[in-house]
């Protein structure tokens, strides 16, 4: 069966600078990435209170702060680790 015939690219050239040359672009700024130090462990804290929180319930239903919430507490540990999401968008 024939082949049929390759064709020959040629090599890449990049488009010339709207300004000329690249002397004339201006200089570049370094962005900082870095967020606040304390987002991390703030974010870490929320996850695990809300984590233990809701443990806690299911294992002790009857202690004196968590009993009279009944099923709020699990609305609680909840709230807890949605701030913890909320602080994990700012961490960088």
């Amino acid at each position: 069966m024939p082949e049929s015939r390759r064709r020959k690219k040629s090599a890449y050239t990049p488009p010339p600078n709207k300004a000329g040359s690249s002397d004339d672009a201006p200089s570049r700024i370094p962005v900082k990435l870095d967020g606040a130090r304390w987002i991390a462990p703030a974010m870490v804290t929320m996850f695990v209170i809300g984590l233990l929180w809701i443990v806690i319930w299911y294992i002790a239903p009857e202690n004196p702060v968590m009993g009279p919430l009944a099923g709020w507490n699990v609305a609680i540990g909840f709230v807890f680790i949605a701030i913890g999401f909320i602080l994990s968008t700012k961490w960088r």
